[in-house]
């Protein structure tokens, strides 16, 4: 709800008794609604919000579970079941693999019993040596090594997705039984209250914040027995927006400030704002403050925090690719037209197509990704949802699946280009430049290139006059899986035309897409919409 609640927030919808402040300044306003929130108000159940994950849930992937520790590291305390390796020469000869007995003592022949239990791995062959040698005095020497530890079988239990005992070695972490156990329960369970029980007593307290910011975790010893108790979810802050660390985080105490905040979610350099929705004195409460504002303030549980860059570089970085002279970046200011830039740009006029320049922009290619992933889904909905009459239509919708399957696959791998056309007969758009922008001067060209569905993919001299099917008749003519209907060509100009037989120009691309070996009509005029989709946006014919 308070995610929700901040959204309208930012977009101006005022709810009655809601107060908003500016600048730590509270505005009443009155309960009006905007077209654009209502728009959004009823939209909401189809609105896909990626649910918000507690700090740490990455934690219990499963990793620390398979771990292969032995327990023979140079700390690891010997207690009893643990088995010794003694090898003795000179003097005496002995040699033999003893188990360390109830009372932590093994037993040498001649020496007698040798208290090792709590003596650490890296100090007991000294332990063993110095009582050898208050028998043996002269001429022995001793070698002596930990072969294994005891196995112990812990409890893990509270918010834990699995409760129950499990086996693991005295060294193991924490983490390895509570990973054992399927982590910590995301909605309920503690990542900063966890209690290692021994015979009823505390023996230690972690606290995972500590382990994930610093790598500081409590070093226990497990023993057959102990249990871990993971408790239950503190006070929780819901940060997201311009930050790494997009996450539900809870806090050791009942509240928190905001410079704590921001050393955990680890925020964006251009981050300049905080916008802060939660409750205050049984009121709903908002406010928007700059980051030197919001440092001191106090944030209790149940706030959402959302952190935006707002703020408006004055310089803007855009690339040039192609045939240029030159530098390849260039920092302009804001609001920079294209023609301005290109006064700038210095380019051969015998080798540039200067005419047929282009640009690639990421918002385009984001929104170009975004309506194939819909074109996509679409086309899953469809098969998954188009009937069978007989048993033979059965089968062949069963070996359409895995047709379907591969392309969807091969088709997500696409990378649009988001080509933005500014080119049209020698004129160019004057248009407004963006940050990130890539400008493309092609290379003057005098050929043409033909791929997809044709037996011969090469580059042709272009020759005036010619059209797509006559190129694609001296390249070998097209495959058998061509779709010759609809010939696609794109332009120098990142331009795209299609027809069954288009006009061809110097530099242009001729490609031929896939017949679509699908029964049901509907499905298969989605297949070729996502077909044009991909020639448009990253030209190349991607096969059924």
């Amino acid at each position: 709800m308070n995610r929700i609640l901040l959204l309208l927030t930012t977009l101006f919808v005022s709810l009655p008794g809601y107060a908003q402040s500016v600048g730590g300044a509270s505005l009443d306003v009155e309960p009006t609604i905007t077209d654009e929130a209502a728009d959004l108000l009823r939209d909401l159940p189809a609105i896909a919000i990626e649910e918000i994950q507690p700090f740490g849930a990455n934690l219990f992937n499963g990793g620390f579970s398979n771990d292969r520790e032995d327990g023979l590291n140079p700390n690891y305390i010997v207690q009893p079941g643990d088995r010794v390796s003694v090898r003795i020469w000179g003097a005496t000869q002995f040699s033999d693999h003893l188990t360390v007995d109830p009372q932590g003592n093994i037993f040498i022949p001649t020496v007698g019993p040798i208290t090792v239990a709590g003596t650490s791995n890296k100090d007991l062959n000294q332990r063993v040596s110095s009582s050898v040698a208050t028998v043996f005095t002269d001429n022995v020497r001793v070698y002596t090594s930990l072969d294994g530890s005891q196995p112990v079988a812990v409890f893990v239990t509270g918010f834990v997705s699995n409760p129950g005992r499990f086996a693991g070695i005295p060294s193991n972490s924490a983490l390895h039984f509570i990973d054992r156990a399927g982590g910590i329960n995301a909605s309920q369970g503690s990542y900063r209250d966890i209690k290692v029980l021994r015979n009823g007593n505390s023996i230690a307290d972690i606290d995972l914040y500590e382990f994930l910011i610093s790598g500081k975790m409590a070093s226990v010893q497990f023993q057959d027995g102990d249990t871990i108790v993971v408790g239950s979810r503190g006070s929780i802050i819901e940060v997201t927006g311009d930050v790494s660390n997009a996450a539900l985080f809870e806090l050791s105490n009942s509240s928190i400030s905001g410079s704590e905040l921001i050393e955990m979610a680890l925020l964006d350099p251009s981050v300049g704002y905080a916008g802060v929705s939660g409750i205050r004195n049984g009121k709903t409460f908002s406010s928007y403050l700059p980051l030197n504002e919001f440092a001191p303030m106090q944030l209790l549980n149940g706030d959402t925090v959302h952190f935006q860059t707002d703020q408006h570089d004055d310089v803007i970085v855009v690339e040039v690719e192609g045939a240029h002279r030159g530098p390849s970046r260039f920092a302009v200011p804001r609001n920079t037209r294209l023609l301005e830039l290109l006064d700038y740009i210095e380019v051969d006029p015998e080798l540039s197509d200067a005419s047929s320049v282009s640009l690639k922009r990421k918002n385009i290619a984001s929104r170009q990704k975004v309506a194939l992933e819909q074109s996509l889904q679409r086309l899953e909905a469809r098969y998954l949802t188009a009937s069978s009459q007989t048993d033979r239509e059965s089968a062949i919708r069963a070996q359409e699946a895995t047709l379907i399957s591969q392309f969807v696959q091969r088709a997500r791998r696409v990378t649009p280009n988001g080509r933005l056309v500014v080119a049209n007969n020698g004129d160019i758009a004057n248009v407004i430049l963006q940050s990130g922008d890539t400008i493309s001067i092609p290379s003057r060209s005098d050929s043409v290139l033909l791929s997809g569905e044709v037996l011969v993919s090469q580059a042709m001299l272009f020759k005036p006059g010619e059209s797509a099917r006559d190129y694609i008749k001296r390249s070998g003519g097209f495959t058998n899986q061509a779709l010759q209907e609809r010939i696609v060509l794109v332009h120098a100009n990142g331009e795209v035309s299609s027809s069954e037989n288009p006009k061809v120009r110097p530099g242009d691309e001729i490609i031929v897409l896939p017949k679509v070996p699908v029964k049901n009509l509907q499905i298969a005029s989605t297949i070729v919409d996502i077909l044009y989709k991909i020639a448009v946006a990253a030209s190349v014919a991607v096969r059924l």
